[in-house]
């Protein structure tokens, strides 16, 4: 079971949304105010958060106010935000916060189960829009092909569909070598590239373009 929290200032929503998630998912607490949701995340400390990007209290700064205070208070927590919105700026103020992911409440709850399986496991979620307004809001910076130089192929291979939200098995799945490998090949290029974990990764291959 996925622990989660769900946070949403329409208590119908959440009441939709708890029953459309799959059964693997277990929904500790419901937030619907900054404030609540702060209190309860360090309370429940969950897998993931849902979380809506628009949210009264606080100091008016909604979803990404959450995420920012809770980050204070116990490092680093996985969000996926959720809002009614594909607007560019709702998308890049989450993420610059540390959003892991971004989905839009027309998602089904299948879609959203599966995104909440994909954050918990450490990678991000957009869809291919919202991934262009991060590539854009991340802009490239730094000669590219020095960076990559550092990478052998193989590395290369892993470094972009680890990016582009793929588990470590399905990597492995995709270049026909075993997840073992996989976990060593993603060491290396956290290593080379002096990143700390996949979230870095997917920002720093979206900044550049790679994905």
């Amino acid at each position: 079971m996925i622990p989660v929290l769900v946070v949403d200032d329409h208590a119908i929503f959440r009441s939709g949304l708890r029953a459309d998630l799959a059964a693997d998912l277990e929904v500790l607490a419901e937030a619907a105010s900054v404030d609540e949701a702060v209190s309860l995340i360090a309370q429940h400390k969950p897998a993931v958060v849902l979380l809506d990007v628009h949210l009264p209290g606080g100091n008016g700064g909604g979803g990404r106010e959450v995420i920012e205070r809770s980050n204070a208070l116990l490092g680093e927590v996985k969000f996926l935000a959720l809002s009614v919105s594909d607007a560019a700026e709702d998308v890049v103020s989450v993420i610059r916060a540390g959003a892991r992911g971004y989905v839009t409440k027309a998602s089904s709850g299948a879609e959203i189960s599966a995104a909440v399986r994909t954050v918990a496991g450490g990678d991000a979620v957009f869809s291919p829009r919202l991934a262009g307004f991060v590539l854009d809001a991340f802009g490239g910076s730094g000669p590219v092909e020095d960076e990559l130089d550092r990478l052998s192929a193989r590395e290369r291979e892993v470094m972009r569909l680890i990016a582009r939200g793929y588990s470590y098995k399905e990597t492995a799945k995709e270049l026909f070598i075993s997840v073992k490998t996989v976990e060593t090949h993603v060491s290396a290029v956290l290593r080379k590239l002096q990143l700390s974990n996949r979230h870095e990764l997917t920002r720093w291959a979206a900044s550049r373009r790679l994905l």
